[in-house]
């Protein structure tokens, strides 16, 4: 592979301006793509399989009228100390703001509170539902103004009115992205010494991240893809990017020195590509399967992100290894400083190096220890899904939620749907179903809702006395699933529970039985990746287990800030009391591949160095004192590029931000860094036994480029 690599390297090197041209070509066509092409993003979320799902589907089909598919708006109108909203003037304010909401574009329909019975027993506050013919994602900025301007008569009046619901307007995610850019640039330029250098990186990552975001652009013309999908595309592919092109560009100039090789620069770029290229495949593939793994998991919105994502570092790959050297070329000897850095880049890794070698055990047992005390946070994990509730504090989603958890109950937030089907009288078993659960522990009220035309299925409403994220209305949702198989076995009426709380509850109880099939597959194809890589049994094993410990230590730093609150305040963040459902595997999946790109960073390295003649231990010290300073840039890069979206003003891009930079700084500074030449100290040759039956069965594909020969690379 290093020679292929390094004659690909050579070959854009001298067609420096073809491959340009080429990148360009493609960077505008995806462009004209997405501008012509790309569909706004649905506001579906389906988990195929599951109850409530079930539920949901028949009830689209059945009551096609409640299954619109808009977005919805929740109004409250809550009245001042004193006061109440069934008060003459009061009640003609809500009245007309209700007509003016009526009338507002694109508004389908919109409750009466007062005929809908939805004011509080205490008449201070009262609730007004709106539906949309259109999905969030394609409301216009005018259609959330007349929303929004409907409150004018009510506020008039002196009530209060709040909002929730998707058709307000969300938290954007402002400068977050372009503030972690500019911190990865300044890192770039301390690292490379030179601007032109460190604009290289940039550049690639621009092109690439252009061209794979337009392309998912393109895509959602042919493909349902959620809002979520280019967000956290574009936060993986941005690092990646950057990375890459800093792994190889840090190569090139080190085969360019004449402390390293002092090798012409077109030599140098086909050698950087041949070694370092090599890694950044390898690298690249990790993070691909372990992306386009979250297929297993059977949930289309993880299916689509984990595709998009792994499109997007494929792309970055891709950039790397072609335009990279272009540019290289285009440069010249402008991307090269004119002092001799590489002797003092590598002190200070060396001096790291050595120091961990000298003392593995002890090392190795401290770095252990401290990042399963990280850990220990992470056994209070409580999953669920964001909604008004988990809204920053002080926004009018937030203020809706608590008013009509007031005045109605904490359960009003979260009512639940009972689908009834009977082989005899639908509706009579509804009404039925309805008075039996309405004597349960935990139901504030349980009601038929609606029997459809052809009298086959019924709805009935049920409200939990307990909230949305509450474990008592998780107790509920399985007595209720209890009791109805019960009534089913009794009778054969067919009883299914459904509502956002079902859903989220049914969402982590598959994503839990789909983690183990999803870490099998993943960690078992990137083992023998990483096996054909280092030809090695245990290198892959302990690469494996750093990434259990980097991910245990990021869940328990998650659960601190998120859930528990800690330092929640003085980093800005908005604790919400429990972590989205989806981020565990994502983050396993994203996590996974970013581990690994380290690990093949740094160890092939070491590997290079003990193919050369190395001992073990002086191998891992000359590994680390070449990588340490690339590995600790690329980080930094990442750490910067991540938490950027801490910036976010909702708490679900934040956590995902937050545990994705959390989890490169404990595995590219405690695991790779320090716990893996720890390990390689101690293991000695043993670290490098393969059987010598599977040796020969496994491809060589070279990555450490003892192949290449000056005539090899001219080939």
């Amino acid at each position: 592979m290093a020679v292929a690599l390094s004659r690909l390297g050579r070959f854009c090197f001298r067609r420096r301006w073809t491959v340009l041209t080429v990148w360009l070509a493609l960077l505008v066509a995806a462009g004209l793509g997405a501008a012509t092409l790309s569909e706004p993003a649905p506001d579906t979320f389906t988990v195929p399989g599951t109850e409530a799902q079930r539920a949901n589907d028949l009830i689209k089909g059945r009551f096609p009228e409640a299954a619109t598919g808009g977005a919805t708006a929740r109004v409250v109108f809550a009245a001042p100390g004193g006061r109440t909203v069934t008060e003459p003037r009061a009640r003609a304010a809500v009245e007309q703001a209700v007509a003016k909401l009526r009338a507002a574009p694109q508004v389908a329909s919109a409750t009466d509170p007062y005929s809908g019975r939805t004011v509080s027993k205490d008449g201070r506050i009262a609730l007004a539902e709106v539906g949309y013919r259109v999905p969030s994602a394609e409301m216009k900025a005018a259609d959330r103004e007349a929303l929004r301007a409907a409150a004018a008569p009510a506020e008039a009046a002196g009530l209060r009115v709040e909002m929730g619901g998707d058709a307000v307007a969300r938290p954007g995610q402002g400068a977050g992205e372009l503030i972690g850019v500019a911190v990865a640039a300044l890192v770039l330029i301390v690292t490379l010494g030179s601007l032109v250098a460190a604009g290289l990186p940039l550049l690639t990552a621009v092109a690439g991240i252009g061209i794979g975001l337009s392309s998912i652009g393109t895509a959602t013309a042919f493909v349902e893809m959620t809002s979520d999908t280019q967000a956290l595309a574009l936060m993986l592919g941005l690092a990646v990017a950057i990375d890459y092109a800093l792994f190889i560009i840090s190569r090139y100039r080190h085969e360019a020195a004449p402390s390293g090789g002092g090798r012409s620069p077109r030599d140098a770029a086909a050698h950087a590509v041949g070694t370092a290229g090599s890694a950044v495949v390898f690298a690249g593939l990790t993070v691909i399967i372990a992306l386009a793994g979250l297929a297993v998991v059977d949930i289309p919105v993880l299916t689509q992100i984990g595709l998009a994502a792994a499109f997007t570092v494929a792309v970055a790959v891709a950039v790397a290894l072609t335009l990279l050297p272009a540019l290289l070329a285009i440069a010249g000897r402008r991307a090269l400083t004119t002092r001799a850095r590489t002797p003092k880049e590598a002190a200070a890794g060396l001096r790291w190096g050595r120091f961990v070698t000298a003392h593995p055990l002890p090392i190795l047992l401290t770095g252990v220890l401290g990042l399963l005390l990280a850990a220990i946070p992470a056994l209070d994990l409580r999953l669920g899904f964001p909604d008004d509730g988990t809204a920053p504090s002080g926004t009018t989603q937030r203020a809706a939620y608590d008013l009509l958890a007031d005045g109605f109950g904490p359960g009003f937030n979260g009512p639940l749907t009972l689908v009834v089907q009977s082989p005899r009288d639908t509706a009579a078993a509804a009404k039925g179903v309805a008075t039996e659960f309405a004597r349960l522990d935990g139901v504030a009220m349980a009601e038929p809702a609606g029997v459809d035309k052809g009298g086959d299925t019924a709805l009935v409403a049920v409200v939990p006395k307990t909230g949305p994220a509450d474990e008592a209305t998780v107790d509920l949702i399985t007595a209720i699933r209890d009791r109805a198989e019960r009534i089913r076995d009794r009778d054969g009426t067919a009883i299914a529970v459904t509502g956002q709380t079902a859903l989220d509850i049914d969402t982590s109880a598959k994503l839990a039985g789909a983690l183990p099939p999803y870490l099998a597959v993943v960690v078992g194809l990137a083992f023998l990746l990483l096996l054909v890589v280092f030809r090695s049994l245990l290198v892959p094993l302990t690469a494996t287990a750093g990434f259990l410990l980097s991910v245990a230590a990021t869940f328990g730093a998650v659960v601190a800030v998120f859930q528990w609150g800690w330092l929640d305040a003085p980093l800005g963040l908005q604790a919400s009391g429990l972590i989205v459902n989806l981020l565990p595997v994502m983050m396993i999946g994203m996590v996974f591949g970013l581990a690994m790109d380290y690990q093949v960073f740094l160890v092939t390295r070491m590997r290079e160095e003990h193919v050369g003649g190395a001992e073990p231990t002086r191998a891992a010290v000359t590994g680390v004192a070449h990588g340490a300073r690339v590995v600790t840039a690329a980080a930094i890069i990442m750490i910067s590029v991540f938490s950027g979206f801490l910036l976010s003003d909702t708490p679900m891009v934040q956590s995902f931000g937050f545990a994705l930079a959390a989890a490169v700084f404990f595995d590219a500074f405690v695991v790779r860094l320090t716990l893996v030449p720890a390990v390689m100290a101690l293991l000695g040759r043993a670290g490098w036994w393969l059987p010598p039956r599977l040796a020969r069965v496994l491809p060589s594909v070279d990555v450490e480029g003892e192949r290449l020969t000056v005539g090899s690379e001219a080939g």
